[in-house]
């Protein structure tokens, strides 16, 4: 089974609205149809950014709990140690493929591709949402 970790943007895109690829993406988390990887440091950003945008997603405070309670349950959670930096452009970057290297996730689900340039050199794939559940025959 695939192993992916989601980027923070592809998170949020879920919570905004129902209708997208990144909300599908989310729906099947816990579904066996891919598992995800999550660190303290990641789980800790949705949450900041998830509840910063509170407005704009139409959820309050203990939905965004709920959600990111439900995903601790069902994904992997990885220790990281950070012993050493991918080095990318975004410091935020560096933590998402840094827990895909430690998780040996084959995937970085996001909408920034051009970001994660050269995660390949690590055995790990960029798809956005929709291209990912396309992979899995779900697109």
């Amino acid at each position: 089974m695939d192993k992916i970790v989601i980027d923070t943007n592809v998170f949020i895109s879920a919570l905004r609205s129902k209708k997208g690829a990144s909300f599908r993406l989310l729906s099947m988390v816990g579904t066996e149809k891919f598992d995800i990887a999550l660190s303290v440091p990641l789980v800790l950003e949705y949450e900041s950014v998830a509840k910063r945008e509170l407005m704009v997603s139409g959820l309050d405070s203990s939905d965004i709990d709920d959600i990111l309670d439900y995903l601790c349950l069902a994904g992997d959670k990885r220790h990281i140690f950070y012993l050493w930096r991918p080095l990318l452009r975004d410091p935020k970057d560096d933590m998402v493929l840094e827990l895909a290297v430690e998780s040996e996730s084959n995937w970085v689900v996001t909408f920034n591709k051009r970001d994660f340039k050269g995660c390949e050199t690590f055995g790990i794939k960029l798809a956005t949402p929709k291209e990912f559940l396309h992979f899995i025959g779900e697109g």
